[in-house]
């Protein structure tokens, strides 16, 4: 049966604010460290892939024995990192969602990486955010819904050079047929004033960033 809502755990961090987006009827997937740390909290990957340089050879045997599938490749002979292998495997199945746990952290380059990916996902109309203690990122290329919930703050980035024809209606700050250049900070802290907020665009790639201190 294809699965509706794909879990991707990655190596950045993770904690317990993590455990609740790893419901049974998700489909999860470890991505190195990752699966190690869905085995910890007693999940069992459906599938753990990766290189897997960041465990133990001991903590490997666990991942293995825990997961249904392990695909595993060579640390130096790759083209993709571990988050990324996992995101196509995620995007081949076609889910109705995808969720990364763990794609950001102190490694700047992979949590920019990490953030980049979201873009394959939505050039196959996907779904797919990445979150963490304090943030929800999203991609849009056209149009977005976003709830108001745990997040006061919403802010937009162009992820592309410009991004034109941003309208926003639900906002403290609304904008008709903005554009944004990349350089620019118009779009950090708007605050939705309705129970759900549109992200509207006519072109570009817009990063919609929903964030808590």
């Amino acid at each position: 049966m294809m699965p509706q809502r794909i879990v991707i755990c990655s190596g950045g961090e993770l904690g317990t604010w993590a455990l609740p987006h790893l419901k049974q009827d998700a489909f999860r997937i470890g991505a190195d460290r990752g699966a190690l740390f869905l085995v910890e909290q007693g999940y069992s990957p459906q599938l753990a892939i990766g290189d897997f340089d960041s465990v133990t050879d001991e903590q490997l045997e666990q991942i293995r024995s825990a997961s249904t599938e392990l695909i595993t490749c060579d640390p130096i002979y790759k083209d993709y990192t571990d988050t990324e292998m996992a995101l196509r495997y995620a995007l081949e199945q076609n889910p109705d969602e995808i969720i990364l746990l763990g794609a950001l952290g102190t490694r700047f380059d992979h949590s920019l990486s990490n953030v980049q990916l979201l873009v394959l996902a939505e050039q196959r109309g996907i779904p797919a955010c990445i979150i963490d203690q304090h943030n929800c990122i999203t991609v849009t290329s056209s149009k977005r819904i976003i709830q108001k919930g745990l997040y006061a703050n919403v802010s937009l980035l162009p992820l592309s050079s410009a991004v034109s024809g941003i309208t926003l209606t639900g906002f403290q700050y609304p904008l008709q047929k903005a554009n944004l250049q990349i350089g620019q900070s118009l779009g950090i802290s708007n605050i939705l004033t309705e129970t759900e907020g549109s992200i509207t665009i006519d072109a570009g790639l817009l990063l919609i960033i929903q964030s808590r201190d």
